[in-house]
């Protein structure tokens, strides 16, 4: 509902921050990732999720698209709320995360406070072709972060203007491995379509 909110960063503590937007200010949760990558007191971006529930509408923020995406592909999973996906968040980096999913770690998914064996075991199962899928993990174990970035706004692009999900994917995948992974979205959105 709210995707982002945009503004002067007025208070920031390592839970969460308020942002000042027109006179309003918004109380959001966040990392620590966040909060140890965000400004004191200058205007800030932060990509948000807003969790509702019967009690609390509560806003999430995260600096990133990316860490905002891992955090929703977390609350997805049963057992795993809000709040643990931001202490998993807090823990670990986007990537740490990512890489323990991909080689099935489930050591350092449960070093996370309040993460017992059979929750980091259902984050692996559940998230394990997401992630792998998502982060492109290289034989050397590195994400390619960049060039993911690229690949899934391209995606999105290309599936607003009418291609099928799969066929998009299978389209991209091809001229990632011809052309190499080094493309700006709009290149790779050029290919798509010359390629169609």
């Amino acid at each position: 509902m709210i995707a982002y909110i945009d503004g002067k960063l007025t208070h920031k503590d390592p839970t969460y921050v308020i942002i000042d937007v027109g006179g309003v200010g918004y109380q959001i949760k966040v990392s620590l990732n966040t909060y140890s990558s965000l400004p004191a007191s200058e205007r800030c971006k932060l990509h948000t999720h807003l969790h509702i529930k019967e009690d609390a509408h509560t806003l999430f923020g995260f600096t990133t698209a990316a860490e905002k995406e891992l955090f929703l592909l977390l609350i997805s999973i049963s057992g795993v709320g809000p709040n643990t996906g931001l202490m998993i968040l807090s823990s670990l980096s986007v990537e740490e995360v990512q890489q323990a999913i991909a080689r099935e770690d489930v050591r350092t998914i449960q070093q996370v406070k309040g993460i017992g064996a059979k929750t980091a075991q259902r984050i692996i199962l559940e998230l394990k072709d997401k992630v792998r899928k998502e982060a492109m993990i290289s034989d050397a174990g590195v994400p390619a972060a960049t060039h993911n970035m690229n690949r899934s706004e391209a995606l999105s692009a290309l599936v607003t203007l009418g291609f099928a999900k799969n066929v998009a994917e299978k389209t991209l995948d091809a001229i990632v491995k011809r052309e190499g992974g080094n493309l700006s979205v709009e290149e790779l959105i050029k290919f798509a379509l010359k390629s169609s």
